[in-house]
Formats: C-alpha cells, structure tokens, sequence
C-alpha cells in the first residue's frame, strides 16, 4: 500500500512540474508577443508622426500661398 502512495505522490510530483514548464513556456511567449507588440505600437506612433509633419507642411499657410504664386506665375 505504501508503495501505491509513493507512485502516487512521484506522478503527482511530476505532473506539478510539467505543469510549471508548461506555464513557464506561455509565459515567455506572452511576454515575447508583448514587446513585439510594443515594437510595432512604436513603429506606427513614429510613422503616424511622420504623416503629420507631412500634412502639416502641406497645409501651412505659408506652404499654401508659396504654391499658390507658383501656380499663378506659371500661367
């Protein structure tokens, strides 16, 4: 009967284990897709920034008036 105890308590012990691996694992590939995540968000945020700047200087005043003599000199 002891011995169906000890068999018992080393399966129990075992499958703790593997079930501390496994949590271990998805744990590393949660934390892995967050800063890829992160990366990306940052990326975009930068490229976003970008457009802006771009669109700013499209329609700055002053931008707007430089074409518009431009065009106005060409005809």
């Amino acid at each position: 009967m002891s011995r169906l105890y000890f068999v018992f308590a080393v399966f129990c012990f075992t499958a703790i284990l593997v079930f501390a691996v496994y949590l271990r694992s998805l744990n590393n590939r949660i934390f892995y897709e967050l800063c890829a995540c992160r990366v990306e968000q940052s990326r975009l945020k930068q490229e976003l920034g970008t457009k802006q700047l771009l669109l700013e200087g499209l329609i700055n005043p002053g931008a707007i008036s430089q074409r518009f003599d431009e065009l106005n000199t060409n005809e």
